[in-house]
């Protein structure tokens, strides 16, 4: 979050360097990861849900799991309308092959949980979130492949709805893959690390170690990636703009290994942290543990990228950013972050947390 907050306005300006920036059709850069990766968090979040349900054994019909998504995607839907007339009403700059003329993240990111509740009815007959996310990405692959839809996304004439918002359309069948990874994630990394004896098993570390799991599927993802991308394997190239089967491969990953390495910065550095006994006490040492503005960060995540895309506008808006030297374009980025973290850590001070 922090980063893409950064990231959003810095690319605007010259000193931003051009191989951070999202490609146009084909490769990787840091942008790129940007909006995967707000997808996997989002489906790591999302298995808790999960949990609760598993835990009370309590099956919810498929109804009502649509409604509550519905309800939960309202906010997100709203924001992406809010944007689209905002950008063609101000005349905005923007890149129309990144999701279509009138699509745009906040879109993709509403119409998720719907297709989520949707897959919740396929878990019971395939019961496991990664080889549901990993079905959709090959059909989806095949789809491109062995149709005429990659030549569609990529060359269509804009004539109609369908063609004009093709890239934010069919990139969102690779996204929901993404989610999917992700909610495979959270559900071994969100339940409380259980007491592993001295003499157990490898199987048994396994089974109850969180920093294992990670590591094997960390193992697992990198695998998948390097064969769907080598030459003696798939040969496929990565494509934000298609959210194809690298893309989605790359992004899981690379989510995979960053929590890794946060399990394992945890667990060397603060590992009596669950050992208290006591809720509050484990409370105040978790945030004793936690950088202080990536925890007002996280209070108000989506409250504070919608500060940054404001100022944004405001910046692009007012001052003319490609022209604009090196000093001049360091003192408005920091002064533009500075604002951001500073908001961020007064809702924090002032135990505001704003949800949508």
């Amino acid at each position: 979050m922090v980063v893409t907050c950064v990231a959003i306005l810095a690319v605007d300006f010259r000193i931003f360097p051009r191989r951070y920036a999202k490609v146009e059709n084909w490769g990787t850069s840091l942008m790129d990861m940007g909006v995967g990766s707000f997808v996997f968090s989002a489906g790591v979040v999302s298995a808790r849900s999960i949990w609760k349900g598993q835990l009370s054994k309590k099956s919810t019909p498929l109804f009502r799991r649509l409604a509550a998504s519905v309800k939960h995607s309202l906010p997100l839907l709203v924001l992406g309308v809010i944007r689209l007339y905002s950008v063609k009403g101000l005349d905005y700059a923007e890149h129309v092959t990144e999701y279509g003329v009138h699509w745009n993240f906040f879109f993709t990111l509403g119409f998720l949980p719907p297709f989520v509740a949707i897959f919740q009815s396929a878990f019971s007959i395939i019961p496991s979130y990664a080889i549901l996310s990993c079905l959709l990405g090959i059909a989806y692959e095949a789809a491109l492949d062995f149709t005429d839809l990659k030549a569609f996304i990529i060359t269509a004439p804009r004539t109609n709805l369908l063609s004009q918002n093709r890239e934010g359309i069919f990139s969102f069948f690779g996204y929901l893959a993404i989610f999917l990874a992700g909610q495979a994630a959270g559900m071994y990394v969100l339940p409380r690390q259980q007491q592993i004896a001295k003499d157990a098993t490898r199987r048994e570390i396994l089974q109850k170690s969180i920093l294992a799991r990670l590591v094997m599927w960390t193992f697992i993802w990198s695998s998948l990636f390097f064969f769907s991308t080598s030459y003696y394997g798939l040969g496929l190239a990565v494509s934000r703009r298609l959210a194809n089967l690298p893309y989605f491969l790359w992004v899981t990953a690379f989510n995979c290994g960053q929590i890794t390495l946060f399990c394992a910065i945890e667990s060397l550095c603060f590992p009596d942290i669950y050992k208290t006994g006591d809720i509050e006490t484990e409370k105040r040492k978790c945030k004793e543990a936690t950088s202080r503005v990536l925890h007002a960060f996280n209070r108000n995540g989506l409250a504070i990228f919608l500060l940054a895309n404001l100022l944004t506008g405001l910046v692009n808006l007012t001052l003319p950013t490609l022209h604009m030297r090196q000093m001049q374009s360091m003192g408005v980025l920091v002064a533009y972050i500075s604002i951001v973290c500073g908001v961020a850590l007064l809702l924090d001070r002032q135990n505001i947390s704003i949800k949508l």
